[in-house]
């Protein structure tokens, strides 16, 4: 350890000494990582260590999303402004919370976390190794604070739900927790069920992640998150078998030659990241008739020369945070309307939005997650 870290525990360990902070009975969790982890519960005093994490938050927390939130990282109004901003509506407190940079790229503050005298501190998976080789979850040990890990990005069909019941043992939420499950499998059921009996001919997908957000093309998924979610909906993910991961890239004379059915391009409005670009913005009451545009002049680009997907207009956007919260059964049932328009006639992901926000979430629905070039027929 250097001299600066041994500085900077030593500081932490006097700052949360002088509280006199005392032991009390506490709740042993095991997170995503397989840690067991004990934690007073129901935490009072959180700080999120992303701020989009305020998608699961709201789900069990719909009365007030914002009451045990004391820090979070700074990356929503940014990733997703619109949801940023319709939550500031309803709670402008938040304009006020204390932010934080990310685990990932060093700029975490940890002295500053311990100042806010957290309950728990709730980390996303992908940010482990960082945390590690930063040797944060070792001075927050020697301060009394847990970190506990959830995951909503890197297999997402795996852990959302475990995810969610940790997030409900801490939240004192049990209940709403499995009602969240609940309603999320009968979600996902709606299309698996049907795609069981019928067995219907599987079309072969490439999913783009965050198309137009910079000049390279193209970044997709494997086997999860998106990937995954094409497989659950009937497709068949084209870069399954091209990235032995969650993420990656596939080249664009890779596409030429697979020729996809179908194309799915996620999308956000992110203009604090890349101002003017030509990424999709659809999201939280979108543009949907710019967002079309833009999808349109994607097809433009060369790794999309010729392929079957731009000739017959099969060509779609859906919202990007979909791949990291619990909501991804919603985009399950939209890319399955999209892959077999005749069996899913009468299933309606808007409706499944719609009420979602009306049974867990405190934000009015408002349309502008997908768009499609077949919607132009």
């Amino acid at each position: 350890m250097t001299v600066l870290r041994r500085a900077a525990a030593a500081a932490l360990a006097l700052l949360v000494l002088s509280t006199g902070a005392a032991l009390a009975e506490k709740t042993e969790i095991t997170d995503v990582a397989g840690r067991k982890v004990e934690v007073e519960t129901p935490v009072r005093r959180v700080i999120l260590g992303e701020g989009r994490q305020i998608y699961f938050v709201a789900a069990l927390d719909r009365e007030a999303p914002f009451s045990r939130i004391v820090g979070w990282r700074d990356d929503l109004p940014k990733a997703d402004p619109e949801s940023y901003e319709a939550y500031r509506a309803l709670y402008p407190a938040i304009a006020d919370l204390p932010t934080f940079g990310g685990m990932k790229d060093g700029s975490f503050d940890v002295e500053q976390a311990v100042s806010l005298k957290p309950d728990v501190i709730v980390m996303n998976i992908d940010a482990k190794t960082a945390t590690e080789e930063a040797g944060y979850i070792e001075t927050l040990q020697k301060v009394g604070i847990p970190l506990v890990y959830v995951d909503f990005r890197e297999k997402p069909m795996l852990n959302t739900e475990p995810s969610m019941r940790i997030i409900g043992t801490l939240f004192g939420k049990e209940r709403k927790a499995e009602e969240f499950i609940a309603f999320r499998q009968k979600s996902i059921a709606a299309v698996t069920d049907v795609l069981a009996a019928k067995n219907p001919p599987r079309p072969l997908v490439f999913m783009e992640r965050a198309g137009g957000y910079s000049d390279d093309c193209c970044m997709s998924f494997g086997d999860e998150n998106f990937g995954r979610m094409v497989e659950i909906a009937g497709g068949t993910n084209m870069a399954k078998a091209m990235i032995p991961g969650t993420f990656g890239s596939v080249n664009p004379e890779q596409i030429i030659a697979s020729d996809p059915d179908q194309v799915i391009v996620t999308g956000g409005n992110w203009e604090g990241y890349v101002p003017g670009g030509d990424w999709v913005g659809v999201g939280y009451g979108a543009n949907e008739a710019e967002a079309r545009r833009k999808l349109e002049a994607l097809t433009k680009r060369p790794a999309f020369t010729g392929i079957k997907a731009v000739k017959t207009g099969e060509v779609h956007a859906i919202w990007h945070q979909f791949y990291n919260n619990p909501y991804q059964f919603v985009a399950i049932q939209e890319i399955a309307k999209w892959l077999h328009p005749d069996l899913f006639a009468d299933l309606d992901p808007e409706a499944t939005f719609r009420e979602l926000h009306e049974r867990f979430l405190p934000l009015p629905y408002k349309p502008g997650y997908f768009v499609s070039l077949t919607d132009a027929r």
